[in-house]
């Protein structure tokens, strides 16, 4: 099923409106195969209004195509054109290009004329346009002599240029002797004639180089016109001899010097016309003098200035706008405004339009027997005038076709023939110019041909329209038809667009749309098919997108771009600044999907963009930079309203590198006090730029401002003018003021200075003034120099005296200061503290009293008292006094008590009293003595234990080093400490004190005593030394016992026994399985029938223990209780039989004198009488050891 075309009333998404353009396009293109035979068509040719370069050789362009390919010919200026008969003239083989060798010889005007080209061959003819090929020309100046302009200052002043006519017209600009460019405003500018104009003059115009320059592009050479002396001069410049000598024409203008409202130097009246082209740029000019500089204001009297195409140029003074139309008719107006008043001008616009095409006439393609036909419509403004031509021949005189037609705008052609095959010419003209149109008429019978290569594949982004070309040609006209698959039936419009080209589009394309379609092109004469292949592609999308970024100058900053696209299609990623290429510097990395600058510079600010490419797509994705820091210094300092007291400071904000102002910081320097000190004066927010400044007299001024942004402050702004304030009398006094007597006998007078900003005016000094208060009825006084101290000489002792000093200078004095009270100076006091009282609190703490000092004999200010106190030995208090250690304790004040710590009990102490002032001690109170009652005694100096035998040990110790009293016994505890630690009964025994060494008896043998002993006195017991011992065993069990000892404590011994536990646990089970199963387990028999060696009375010498032997075996062997079998224990055997301890062991010990209850958890119980079992030891009496 053919595919209908597109509905043209449907309305379509601006995307879809572009498409259709770019199809209509691809129809209007459509062309004959060059293999057919076809009329000439026109390629190529040179502009209608062809400008040459009379140094180069003249070529004149004319292609053309068609089949067979086509002769051609030349006319000049409407005859015909040898080229044959010209030598300097050859034509470029297979085409019609003329070239013309002037540059051997000849001259361009000799070539000057109309030119028009013919291409022609069997089927027609056509024709290009008519070229008219002129020289350029750059002509001089002509030369004139140029008076030198002088006039007043404010007068309008237009300096001609009048540039030569030059073919293209020049470029016009005005520059001096150095090739400078003349700076032009709002009061200078350039009129579009390349007039200069001056709405008012300042004696800155005044030069001697005012020079015009015309640039003519086509033959690159630069003319210039004789410069232009200007002067300009004030009346009050003008003396009455030189104004005598002067005529009134040697002044450009006698207007008078003053301000005036404006009028126009440029269009004059009020009211002008402007005539111009449809598609040119209209240009309206207004330039007005006046003083001051009038401002220029453009409207559109019946409507307004379309928004896009309006330009202003020149200071506002040209109106320009852009593709102007018809519509742009009317009436503009110009204002001119100044403070004095406004002028305005009426500009009539009037657009004519060339002609210009409405629709141009296509090459018509019939078959022998259908109908067609040609339309040419143009438009302009007048109308244009459509004459027709057929084969270059104007048609009224061109042979007859019977199948045409002629009407105005449009040939009518039914039932052609191939003879019927021509070119025809269409002209469009009225007064501003003419169009020109081949199209041919070409009579063929051709089937059906795709010219899209086959097997073409398209690769389109999923959700984008996809286009299926299928070019096509045949005769008559082919109908289309489109197929999805091997075996797909015609694709319906329903989803599909099928365009008058061929082409094929899916408006969306999805996945399900890849796959291989065929085009399908028929006529009468046959058909043709031609396959195409698409893929749809997944969308290329960035999933993280560059983020604005604010950064510091100097510091790194990255941004970042993850893309993911189509696996199948290659990716490019361009990072893009400001929308062009990154900066070539080494400090803009590109690292795959991320870009870094290091080192940011204000110029990297701005939108970076990340482009993502694949051969498909393309998206982008854009964030800013801001780059900030602190802010530049401020500038333009200024100060003014300059008074006493005050000024003001303005200045101009440096840039704040994005980042706002806050605030500004002013600071001031004292250049005569205090050069190259900067002070802070004061702080004002960041939106002012003024500060009004409080100032000091007599100091010479220089300030500076530093701006304050988040950042940071900036650097310091160069200093300000300097501003030297009038000098006064001081503003206030001296401060600190004291008086104190370095001698008995004077009085020292001391002042903080002021420092010279402080000063006010020159000759600073300072008035000191004094009086004897309760003594003097007048001050004393005396004007010192800029000191800070004065001395009184020849002053009774510590009296009060009254003190003031008082500022002044040259100018005068300071107010009145402030009184202060002072003493002069001090000696020792003279008596000492009477009626002084020892109460002992106890051992070591004693209290003092003393009565106080009468004030005058203290002599000076009160500190204290001072006790110093020393031990002495009773009868020798005196004798030995200088070689004996004192302590020293100060109570600040007046106070009449105090407490002396850290006293010695039991000793013999001595003290006295002394009172303090700012001189020094005074007499000493007479000594009193006390005695501090016994206190407990330290601990003895030490304590040894020495001879340890098996049942005894010896305690020696040195007496306590401090016994604070006398000792009267002391005391001895001690107690055993079994194998767990844990301590046994404590036993307390007193000794005299008179002992120094004490043996212990009926001890434990192999126990570990931890002893405890202090002294006492009648105070009570004192601190405590403790020490640890153990009594021995014989040589070799000791030895053993301290191995034994060593193993059992550590714990791999342990974890061994525990195992051996386990493994023995696990054989009773099994036991006790086998004796269920097999009935009872004879052991007593067996074991009396086979006695096992190993329960054999263990020998001293066999080397073995009895770590396992049975329970019962650890119980203390009682008197008279000997069992009578191999196993009893013979005292021959050992003396370290349990029974010699009695019963202080409680089984703790096995026979070899190693700790059994390091393995046992509970104390053996007594068993009952007649219990005890000579029974070698089973498993489960071993395990009783480790339960």
């Amino acid at each position: 099923m053919q595919l209908k075309i597109m509905p043209k009333k449907k309305r379509l998404p601006a995307g879809r409106v572009a498409l259709i353009l770019f199809l209509c396009q691809m129809i209007s293109a459509l062309e004959v195969p060059l293999d057919l035979v076809q009329p000439p068509t026109i390629t190529q040719q040179s502009p209608k209004d062809y400008i040459i370069d009379p140094r180069e050789n003249i070529v004149i362009q004319c292609e053309a195509k068609g089949k067979p390919p086509p002769s051609f010919s030349w006319t000049r200026n409407g005859t015909h054109f040898d080229i044959d008969k010209d030598p300097l003239v050859t034509m470029k083989p297979g085409s019609g290009t003329l070239t013309i060798n002037i540059m051997s010889e000849g001259k361009a005007e000799t070539y000057e004329g109309v030119y028009q080209c013919t291409a022609r061959n069997e089927r027609g003819a056509a024709i290009s346009n008519n070229i008219v090929v002129r020289p350029s020309r750059s002509p001089l100046w002509t030369k004139e002599k140029l008076e030198p302009i002088t006039l007043r200052n404010g007068q309008s002043l237009v300096l001609p240029c009048r540039p030569p006519l030059g073919l293209p017209p020049p470029i016009i600009f005005w520059m001096d002797n150095s090739f400078q460019r003349l700076p032009q405003s709002e009061r200078v500018s350039q009129g579009l004639n390349g007039d200069l104009y001056f709405s008012n003059v300042l004696p800155e115009d005044t030069r001697e180089d005012y020079i015009c320059y015309a640039r003519f592009n086509h033959t690159q050479t630069i003319q210039q016109k004789q410069p232009i002396s200007v002067k300009v001069i004030s009346v009050d410049e003008l003396n009455d001899t030189i104004a005598a000598n002067l005529s009134d024409t040697e002044f450009y203008s006698a207007k008078p010097n003053r301000e005036r409202p404006p009028t126009f130097l440029t269009p004059e009246g009020n009211t002008s016309n402007k005539e111009e082209l449809r598609g040119n740029v209209l240009s309206l000019e207004c330039i007005a003098e006046g003083l001051p500089t009038p401002v220029i204001y453009w409207i559109k009297e019946d409507g307004t200035l379309p928004t896009n195409r309006t330009f202003y140029r020149n200071f506002k003074k040209t109106l320009q706008i852009i593709q102007v139309s018809e519509a742009d008719s009317g009436n503009y107006q110009c204002i001119a405004k100044n403070a004095l008043g406004a002028i305005h001008h009426t500009i009539s616009v009037t657009v004519k339009a060339a002609p210009y095409w409405i629709l141009a006439p296509q090459n018509l393609v019939l078959s022998p027997g259908e109908d067609g036909s040609l339309i040419c419509r143009a438009n302009g403004n007048p109308k244009p005038r459509i004459s027709w031509l057929s084969n270059g021949v104007p048609i009224e005189i061109a042979p007859d076709d019977p199948s045409r037609k002629i009407d105005g705008d449009t040939i009518i052609f039914s039932n052609v023939q191939e003879r019927s095959s021509a070119v025809y010419q269409c002209n469009a003209s009225n007064e501003y110019g003419y169009l020109l149109a081949n199209a041919f008429v070409n009579v063929l019978a051709e089937p059906p041909r795709i010219l899209t290569s086959a097997n073409t594949l398209y690769q389109v982004i999923a959700n984008r329209p996809a286009l299926l070309d299928c070019a096509f040609f045949g005769s008559p006209l082919p109908t289309i038809e489109w197929f999805k698959g091997a075996k797909g039936s015609a694709l319906r419009d329903d989803i599909y667009v099928l365009h008058e080209n061929g082409t094929l589009e899916i408006p969306v394309a999805q996945k399900d749309s890849t796959g291989t379609y065929t085009c399908v092109a028929r006529n009468k004469l046959g058909m043709a098919k031609n396959e195409v292949h698409l893929e749809i592609k997944d969308p290329t999308r960035i999933i993280k997108q560059p983020e604005y970024a604010v950064v510091q100058r100097g510091s790194t900053v990255s941004f970042e771009c993850k893309v993911k696209h189509d696996h199948t299609l290659t990716l490019t990623i361009t990072w893009l600044k400001d929308n062009g290429e990154l900066p070539s510097d080494g400090r803009f990395t590109v690292d795959k999907d991320h870009l870094e600058v290091a080192d940011v510079r204000d110029s990297d600010g701005g939108a970076y963009t990340c482009v993502a490419n694949t051969t498909l797509d393309m998206v982008s994705a854009s964030a800013v930079l801001s780059v900030v820091d602190v802010p530049n210094p401020p500038f333009d300092l200024e100060l003014t309203d300059q008074l006493d007291k005050s000024v003001q400071l303005s200045w101009t904000p440096g840039d704040d590198n994005n980042s706002p102002i806050t605030k500004f910081i002013i600071e001031y320097e004292d250049a005569m006090h205090e050069a190259g000190l900067w002070r802070h004066q004061t702080e004002v927010s960041g939106m002012q730029t003024t500060a009004q400044l409080k100032l000091s007299p007599y100091v010479n001024y220089s300030f500076r401002v530093m701006a304050v942004n988040s950042l940071g402050r900036s650097l310091p702004s160069e200093p300000s003018e300097q501003y030297l304030t009038k000098a006064a009398e001081p503003d206030t006094n001296p401060t600190a003021v004291e008086g104190l007597g370095s001698e008995p006998d004077n009085l020292v007078i001391t002042w903080k200075p002021l420092n010279g900003f402080e000063s006010n005016g020159p000759g600073l000094q300072y008035k000191v003034s004094w009086l004897q208060k309760d003594g003097d009825d007048e001050w004393a006084s005396v004007v010192v120099a800029n000191v800070s101290k004065y001395i009184v000489s020849g002053t009774p002792t510590f009296v009060p005296y009254l003190i003031k000093v008082q500022a002044l200078n040259d100018v005068g004095f300071a107010p009145e200061p402030a009184v202060v009270m002072g003493h002069s100076g001090e000696d020792l006091p003279m008596v000492a503290p009477g009626n002084v009282r020892v109460n002992v609190v106890n051992s070591t703490l004693a209290e003092v009293h003393w009565d106080p000092v009468p004030l005058k004999s203290i002599r000076g200010h009160l500190q204290g008292y001072r006790i110093y106190y020393w031990k002495a030995q009773e009868g020798s208090l005196k004798r030995n006094r200088r070689h004996i250690e004192k302590k020293i304790l100060t109570f600040q004040g007046n106070k009449t008590h105090g407490m002396l710590p850290g006293l010695e009990p039991f000793s013999h102490y001595a003290l006295n009293v002394r009172v303090v002032n700012g001189k020094g001690e005074g007499p000493a109170s007479p000594d009193r003595v006390f005695n501090t009652p016994e206190g407990v005694p330290s601990a003895p100096s030490s304590l040894k234990i020495i001879n340890p035998t098996l049942d005894s040990l010896t305690l020696e110790w040195d007496p306590p080093s401090r016994p604070n009293g006398i000792l009267t016994e002391y005391t001895l505890k001690y107690q055993p400490i079994n194998s767990t630690h844990e301590l046994g009964p404590l036993v307390d025994l007193k000794i005299p004190a008179n002992k120094t060494r004490w043996t212990l008896k009926n001890l434990n043998f192999s126990t570990r005593y931890k002893f405890y002993f202090y002294a006492q006195t009648a105070a009570g017991s004192g601190s405590q030394i403790t020490e640890e011992a153990v009594t021995t065993v014989d040589e070799g069990k000791l030895a053993m016992a301290s191995r034994q000892v060593d193993i059992a404590t550590q714990g791999w011994f342990i974890g061994l026994m525990c195992a051996v536990a386990l493994l023995i646990l696990i054989l009773l089970i099994v036991c006790f399985i086998r004796r269920n199963k097999g009935g009872k387990y004879p052991v007593k028999e067996k074991e009396d029938a086979h006695a096992d060696p190993e329960i054999q009375p263990m020998k001293e010498d066999d080397g073995t223990f009895g770590e396992y032997s049975d329970a019962e075996d650890h119980k203390p062997l009682k008197k008279g209780s000997r069992t009578p079998s191999d196993r009893t224990v013979k005292k021959e055997d050992s003396d370290d039989s349990l029974v010699d301890y009695g019963e202080g062991v409680n089984g703790q010990f096995n026979e070899d004198g190693s700790f059994i209850g390091q393995y046992s958890g509970k104390k053996e119980k007594e068993p009952a009488e007649g219990n005890e079992s000579s029974e070698a030891p089973s498993p489960v009496n071993a395990m009783n050891s480790f339960v």
